[in-house]
């Protein structure tokens, strides 16, 4: 048996303080101590190994399905069904690709090397970076803890957890689903407040995955620099729908609908907002109520007592939703549908504006909820125009039906994904990486770019006995002279 045999998991028992949902400062550098002391091992892992830890952790998410269902219904009234497709689905997918084509991302990459090196040969080697912090946020608690901690784990890597403590009941499945399988020494989950994520990023990780707001990325850079660790920032922004002259309506405002409204809109690549010529604004919002009313089976003044449609996670977000909409009516928009509010229950109908003026703070900041504000333009070169005013979205949408217009949309403007006549199915596909650019992120994941982002690249050049380079040692004599000239000559 090798020094990297996987040990049989122990159960995690943590240090708690007696808030019990925090951490003391020895704790966390305990177990950092201890995921250092592994990692080390873990380098020599082989892919049937890591294989064997990934099957660990979907069959312990299968176990304990009904609690997850349980816990996010819990957390913000998530249903069953939507908790398969957004959270449950998509990360058993991810698991399950790493699982399939985890041996041949390990496989070392044979390059070529130049003739300045005849005789060598070159390969870039994966290796674990080594003990990595994952913070999740709290929109989808489940999907977003899991698929980069299965990513981090197909790297080789050992790991430390922060659910987000927004989402108490679901932070508290994922730690009992990490326990059931891995011990702290591989993985461990810390549930609590901030002061768990400032504890945690005082220490010298070897990567940090973050995944959240902007300005919280900022400190999560900030914190990393102190220790030059490399960051994957998963952020968001105001993710633009472009819908052309030629597109077809109905189609462009039933997609819109199902991703703006899915999760109550708190999904980092929703529909932010829509641009659209001012004669198809009336037939678009038609479509668009009877395309919501369809999905959710309800009539507008009903939509309260709907089963699939969730909450806002707390007040402090309904609140800070709900103000958009009051701050644009008052300075001109119209609810052209839904505007119902219930603060006893975070309840937010489905609501689109129109008439929305473009300096109006719903169209600065990132909504976060199920308000979809319409701005019309008269010439598409004025919405591209108003979408690289903003700093950088995480996804782009544009619907029409000429490939040209698309690919000039593309062209002129910069996201961290794009998708054309649809919304957010870009991050399904995981042969597609994953990711931001500026405001909205940096690096990506899902499938091979987790494996990547979790991974270090290392060069590993073999040199022959005799190589070229050793004629042009010093002292650097005439033949050092003619062999640098003939050498030059070759790139000529």
């Amino acid at each position: 048996m090798t020094q990297a045999t996987l040990s049989k998991p122990q159960p995690n028992q943590m240090i708690q303080t007696k808030d019990a949902k925090s951490y003391a400062q020895a704790d966390i550098q305990r177990i950092f101590a201890l995921q250092q002391k592994k990692a080390l091992e873990l380098r020599l892992s082989t892919a049937k190994e890591r294989i064997q830890k990934l099957k660990r952790l979907k069959a312990a998410i299968f176990q304990h399905k009904a609690e997850i269902q349980t816990a996010l219904f819990a957390d913000f009234r998530k249903s069953a069904r939507e908790v398969d497709i957004s959270e449950i689905l998509p990360t058993i997918g991810e698991i399950n690709d790493s699982i399939r084509h985890l041996k041949s991302w390990m496989k070392s990459i044979h390059v070529a090397t130049p003739i300045t090196l005849f005789g060598a040969s070159s390969k870039i080697v994966y290796e674990p970076k080594g003990v990595c912090l994952v913070i999740a946020p709290w929109n989808y608690p489940f999907q977003l803890a899991l698929a980069p901690l299965a990513a981090a784990i197909g790297a080789g890597n050992t790991v430390m957890l922060k659910p987000s403590e927004f989402t108490p009941n679901t932070a508290a499945v994922i730690n009992k689903i990490v326990k059931s399988a891995f011990a702290d020494e591989e993985v461990a989950v810390f549930e609590g407040d901030v002061s768990v994520s400032t504890a945690l990023l005082e220490m010298p990780f070897d990567h940090i995955f973050f995944t959240g707001s902007t300005p919280v990325g900022k400190v999560v850079m900030a914190a990393a620099a102190k220790h030059l660790t490399t960051v994957t920032l998963e952020l968001g922004g105001k993710s633009p729908t472009i819908i052309a002259e030629d597109a077809d309506l109905k189609l462009a405002a039933q997609r819109i609908m199902w991703g703006k409204f899915l999760n109550a809109g708190q999904t980092c690549v929703a529909p932010d907002y829509v641009l659209i010529p001012k004669s198809s604004v009336d037939q678009f919002v038609q479509y668009a109520k009877e395309a919501t009313e369809k999905y959710f089976a309800s009539k507008e003044e009903n939509f309260v007592n709907n089963g699939d449609f969730c909450r806002i996670i707390n007040a402090k977000n309904f609140s800070r939703v709900t103000s958009y909409v009051d701050e644009a009516v008052k300075s001109g928009a119209k609810i052209a549908y839904g505007g119902k509010f219930e603060s006893g229950q975070n309840f937010i109908a489905p609501t689109i504006l129109v008439d929305v003026p473009k300096d109006a703070r719903i169209m600065e900041d990132e909504i976060f909820g199920p308000l979809l504000p319409i701005i019309t333009y008269d010439h598409l070169d004025d919405a591209v125009q108003l979408i690289n005013s903003k700093p950088k979205p995480l996804a782009l949408y544009v619907f029409t039906s000429s490939s040209r217009t698309a690919e000039s949309v593309l062209k002129r403007t910069s996201s961290g994904g794009a998708v054309v006549n649809d919304v957010i199915l870009h991050l399904v596909n995981s042969n597609l990486p994953f990711g931001g650019i500026n405001h909205s992120g940096h690096g990506s994941y899902h499938g091979y770019f987790g494996f990547k982002a979790f991974s270090h690249e290392r060069s590993v050049l073999k040199s022959p006995k005799f190589s070229l380079p050793t004629l042009m040692y010093p002292p650097y004599t005439n033949f050092v002279k003619y062999i640098v000239d003939t050498t030059t000559k070759w790139f000529v």
